[in-house]
Order: structure tokens, then sequence, then C-alpha cells
């Protein structure tokens, strides 16, 4: 007897502490979302926003009716086509249109960057519920989110609340990459929901379909499997064509082989049938088919190193020659591709990794796994990718995909979801920041600026997480008052930096002085209160207000 899947009743709803959804006026009547952060002085400041209609206290969800379908308009009133065909045409798209305003950039910018190649639209005809965005190393830096069930656990109703969590922190889009029941009920519920744009891994439900042998896989499974794919809206799909039969042997030496999933699953059939990939042998036909819905092609790095002793080796860069190979195939059909990469690579192995694929893939969006910069800290590894992710993006990786807490420990859940997008979005904004990406530093200059007006609560309102970084502050110190105090419990009011700072400018702006000689005088009054006060390092709060 089997079980009726759990569908989805309701998802968290509401704005983020201190922010609210507003619009932004386009060009013929395009409107782009913003989260507005509302700041005590008066003033706001508009951050991208990928949460959807989930955020905004006026909307209604209705996850059975699903979201409005913002671009069936657009898809509707023009033919057949691609956004690479569209932009090589000479043509800006409502899509492009619509993300020059997201991206606070021109239009044409948009255009010739996708005309290029070096930049996509995932954006499937049949996802008309979808936001556009961009990927693209001239544009700001993007992060995934993975989710979906196994054979092990979670339910349809989780994983449309992990989208949902997930775009609410800022995932720019999301992959399905269910392995379990109900695959494609699941994929049909995320996509109706999402507003992001949706990725997947084919060949998973093709496996599914055949119980799980490898070798059982045909073309035929795996095209009906796309096609079934494309007809529901996925925007993206991995496809790990690079792994070619000749490749295999060169992972025999690896200290952790071929860690890919479908890498794997690819490298087993090549095995069992003495035979060169279907992916690789089919791919102007699987090309021809993603060309019909706008469906971008990821080629996936099915040979990528899991390992820090496994990274730039032989392997690896084989593949990346292959994918190379396939990307100009690709263009050819006009299909719009971007290049998965590594996985787990010591840092002075990053830029190289990035350089390489620019070289070999003709400047093809580069979409990176991390990657890893150590090995040695499971239940950390959201950080230790990090840290490798913001070194890639600097170098010009276009999007990253997180990893979570549970990265090689088990299936994340919701709050896994939070903390692997959180510790990317750091990442990708550190490198936005080193790029010198327009527009990058304002919400860092505004919270610095909060910080040192002790405008706690902006502070709180500016920041990637404002849940988390109230609650820290609420531990030690939770009164109200604690809000507008001129310190923190860190230090306490005696030894605040940024207070005596303030402190030394308003006696020499009182004074008329602006030299050396109004800090040393000020610093000689301050002195003297604090030994009046007994030296006393903390004071009441009530006495500091």
């Amino acid at each position: 007897m089997t079980t009726a899947p759990v569908r989805p009743q309701q998802v968290t709803t509401g704005p983020i502490q201190g922010s609210a959804k507003a619009w932004i006026e386009g060009p013929d009547g395009i409107t782009v979302p913003v989260r507005r952060i509302s700041l005590s002085h008066g003033e706001h400041h508009d951050v991208y926003d990928t949460s959807g209609p989930y955020t905004d206290s006026r909307a209604t969800v209705d996850l059975h009716a699903g979201l409005p379908r913002l671009r069936e308009p657009w898809v509707t009133s023009r033919g057949p086509g691609t956004q690479r065909s569209w932009a090589r045409a000479g043509i800006v798209t409502p899509e492009m249109a619509y993300i020059a305003v997201r991206e606070r950039c021109d239009a044409e910018l948009v255009r010739a960057e996708v005309a290029r190649g070096r930049a996509v639209i995932p954006a499937n005809r049949n996802h008309p519920e979808c936001e556009p965005m961009i990927i693209g190393k001239r544009f700001l830096t993007k992060v995934n989110a993975n989710i979906g069930n196994s054979a092990v656990t979670s339910s349809i109703a989780e994983e449309v609340e992990k989208m949902v969590w997930a775009t609410r922190w800022g995932a720019d889009t999301v992959m399905d990459l269910s392995t379990g029941r109900d695959i494609h009920e699941t994929r049909e519920w995320i996509l109706r929901n999402s507003p992001v744009p949706i990725g997947t891994v084919p060949i998973y439900q093709a496996l599914e379909k055949c119980d799980g042998d490898p070798a059982s896989l045909t073309w035929e499974i795996y095209r009906d499997t796309v096609l079934e794919q494309c007809e529901q809206g996925v925007d993206y799909m991995t496809v790990h064509a690079g792994v070619l039969l000749r490749h295999v042997p060169l992972t025999a030496k690896r200290v952790t082989g071929i860690v890919s999933r479908g890498g794997s699953i690819m490298a087993a059939w090549c095995l069992a049938h003495h035979a060169e990939s279907f992916l690789h042998t089919h791919f102007d036909e699987l090309c021809a088919i993603l060309r019909r819905y706008d469906v971008t092609i990821s080629l996936g790095d099915g040979l990528r190193p899991g390992s820090i002793a496994d990274a730039n080796d032989e392997a690896q860069l084989a593949e990346l020659a292959t994918l190379g190979e396939l990307t100009r195939i690709a263009r050819g059909h006009d299909v719009q591709v971007m290049i998965e990469g590594p996985g787990h690579v010591p840092m002075d192995k990053i830029v190289e990794n990035v350089r390489l694929e620019e070289e070999w893939c003709d400047e093809a969006p580069f979409y990176t796994l991390g990657p890893l910069a150590t090995d040695i800290a499971p239940g950390y590894d959201h950080i230790t990718s990090a840290i490798g992710a913001a070194r890639i993006a600097e170098a010009g990786t276009a999007m990253l995909c997180y990893v979570t807490p549970k990265e090689h420990l088990g299936l994340p859940d919701r709050d896994d979801v939070k903390v692997g997008v959180i510790s990317y979005k750091i990442a990708a904004h550190a490198a936005d920041l080193a790029k010198g990406h327009p527009h990058a530093q304002a919400r860092d200059d505004a919270l610095s600026r909060a910080r040192f007006e002790f405008r706690w609560r902006d502070q709180f309102a500016l920041s990637l997480d404002p849940d988390t970084a109230t609650a820290y502050h609420d531990e030690t110190l939770p009164a109200e008052p604690a809000k507008t105090a001129h310190f923190c419990s860190m230090c306490g009011p005696r030894f605040c930096s940024m207070r005596i700072t303030q402190d030394v400018r308003d006696y020499a702006e009182a004074h008329g002085l602006t030299s050396v000689e109004a800090i040393e005088a000020g610093m000689a009054e301050k002195s003297g209160e604090s030994r009046d006060e007994g030296g006393r390092v903390h004071l009441p709060i009530s006495a500091t207000d």
C-alpha cells in the first residue's frame, strides 16, 4: 500500500523585519520588485529581492492556484526563439528590460552580454511565473540553492517550503534535485509557486524510471524525461555530456573517485556498454529540444574533484576541455549555456579554474559548487566552501551553488537552507565588492553609518539576516532602551570606540578645534569623567540613554 504524498497547504509569508515590498517602474509598464528597508532618519534603502509575493503583506498566496503568470503576455506575443537568438538579432526582450531595472544597468548591456554568450537568462517559455534574472560576470553574483527529496526523507510540502524559504533569504535560483518518490509532482508544485528559475538534473529522474540501474538507461528514456521537464517549465538543466568513456580511467587513482551523482551514473553506463555516452552522441538532438522551450543548458562537471588531493587533475581538466567543445555546439543551436565547476579546490588553485574555463569555454558563465577550500570540517562546510566561493566569484564566476552545514552528512532541512543561503550571499557580495561592481558598496556604507550612529534597528534591518542580528543583540541587552544605547555588551559604555570617537568629534566641534589637540583634550576630559565615576566600566542602561 502506498502513502499519498503530503501536499503543501501553507508556507512562510510576511515581510522580512524592517522592510516591505516595493516596486520600481520600468519601461512599457514593467514593474520590478525590491525590498525597501525603511530607516529611522526618514530615508530608505532598496535591495535586490528574490522572494516573490511571499514577503508582500498585501498579496494573497494560494499554493493551489500558483503565482501570477508575469511573463505569459510576453511569451504568447512572440514567435519561437531563445533569449540568445533575439539578443543576437539586436532585440531587447521584455525579460532583458526587466533585468536592466533589477540590475540598475542599461538594457543594451544585458542584450550584448547574452548575445556574446557571457550571460544567460534562464526562463523556459512554460515557466511564466518566473521573475526574469541574469547570470553573467558583468552582473551581480548569483546564488543557487539546492533542494529536493531523497528516497529516505522529505515530502512535497517540505520541499515547497524550502523553495519559499530559500528565496526569502536571497536564493536567485533553486535546483530541485529530488531522487525519491513523487518527483514529477514535487517539481510541479515547486514550479507553479516559484518566482525564481528552477533547475534540475534530468538523469536523476531517468534513472528512477530504470529502477536505479545505470546500465538500463537509454537515450530514449532520457529524451522523454527532458521533454517532460521542459513541458513542466524547468528553466535550466544540468547535463553531464562531458563525461566520456576515455575519461573514466583517469579517475582510477583519485582519492575520492567520481563524486558527482550524474558523473558516476554516466561513467557506469559507459563502462557497462563500453560505448560513448549517449548524452554526447545525441547532444545535437538534445540542443534542438532545449531550443524549442528556451531551456538553458548547464554543462555538468561530472568529474569534478571531491577532495583537495584531486583538484585540477587530468580527469577534471579533460572534461572541461570537452565542455568547451559542447559549448560551441549548443551556441550553434542558439541554446543558452553555462558551465559547472568544482568542487574541492585549495586556495592557490582556484583562479586557475576560472582562467581555463573562460579560455576553453569562450567565457560562458561559470557556475561553481563552492569550491571547498579544505576537507577537514564536516558540519562546517558552508564556511569552508564560502571561503572558496568568494575567491572564485571575485575571479569571474557568475553563480555560486550553495553548500549547507549538512554537506557530506545528510539531507538539508529548512534551517540548513537558510544558513547555506546566507553564507553564500556573504560570499557573493564580498566578491561584488572586490570586483568594484556598481552600487555594491551602498548597502555596506548605509549599515556602517547606522552602526556608527548607534541606530541599532537600522543595523538589523540592513543586514542580510535581521532576525539573527536582533536575536544576538537581545541575548544580553533585551531591554527596549538598549535599542538606542550608545554601546553594546561587547565593550560597555566606557570602552566603545565609536562612542569615544563621537565624543571627541563633539568636543572638537564645541571648542572650535579640528586638530590633534582636540583629540588630546577630549581624551583627557573623558579620563577625568571615568575617575570621577570610580573607574566603572559598565553603567546601567538608564544612566546612558
